[in-house]
């Protein structure tokens, strides 16, 4: 699957969802979230199978700047849309003890290698909310992500770079915890496991109501995963510390 083919299904798979109604929505939320992220984990390899392992958070643990946006369109009164726009990339430079084999190139042991790591993420979920009498509630749902991964490698102005564009089905589910009417707890998650690999983004975060359209939120949020295949062996994990806000409309 191309990175273009893949992000049109997606997109047809939103308006399709929408359009499938009465009405398009009968409200929405932007949340738009920024902060940094650091790797706790980055080994990779490629082939998996007699590619050289690098760890590459070992060069540089960051921080690196991340930002995000997340769209719901509200359904009905239990029911909601989420498309999430998720980029995400890191940069580290360094000196590998022996010869590195990469994708076909060899790439020379005791000089600079600049390794460029992308994990672009594009969701749409369906999120069912269960009826809650009380301030805490609880929602589930079905993710379909398109994932648009790169690893490159550079030295002495040689490149090589693997990519791998894929759909990818998630699990969802989050929990609410309404403290007072203008504070609120919030934990939600995106997952799944298979024999090869695994994926995981969850995150919490404290939500403060500044007007009826406007809350603020602080939290943290982690990603962890990847794929042990022929072809590719890569994992990782991220721990972010964000902040954002998020408009109704």
């Amino acid at each position: 699957m191309t990175r273009r083919s893949a992000l049109l299904a997606l997109l047809f798979l939103a308006l399709g969802a929408l359009t499938g109604r009465p009405a398009l929505a009968e409200g929405f939320r932007l949340d738009l979230e920024t902060g940094a992220a650091w790797q706790l984990r980055n080994d990779l390899a490629v082939p998996g199978e007699g590619g050289t392992r690098l760890s590459i958070d070992d060069a540089d643990r960051g921080p690196f700047f991340t930002a995000r946006a997340t769209l719901w369109a509200e359904l009905g009164e239990r029911s909601s849309l989420r498309v999430v726009a998720a980029p995400f990339r890191t940069k580290a430079t360094l000196v590998p003890q022996t010869a590195v084999a990469f994708d076909g190139s060899t790439f020379a042991a005791g000089e600079p290698l600049r390794a460029t790591w992308v994990f672009d993420s594009w969701r749409l979920s369906y999120v069912w909310r269960f009826r809650s009498s009380g301030p805490v509630s609880f929602r589930a749902g079905l993710t379909a992500k398109v994932r648009d991964a790169r690893i490159e490698l550079e030295q002495g102005g040689v490149s090589q770079a693997k990519t791998n564009t894929g759909f990818v089905p998630l699990l969802y589910g989050g929990v609410r915890w309404q403290v007072t009417p203008g504070l609120a707890v919030d934990l939600e998650a995106d997952g799944a496991a298979a024999s090869q690999g695994r994926a995981v983004d969850a995150s919490v975060r404290l939500e403060a109501k500044v007007s009826p359209g406007v809350d603020l939120f602080l939290g943290a949020r982690t990603l962890e995963g990847g794929v042990d295949g022929d072809e590719v062996y890569s994992f990782a994990w991220l721990a972010y510390g964000v902040g954002g806000v998020s408009l109704r409309f």
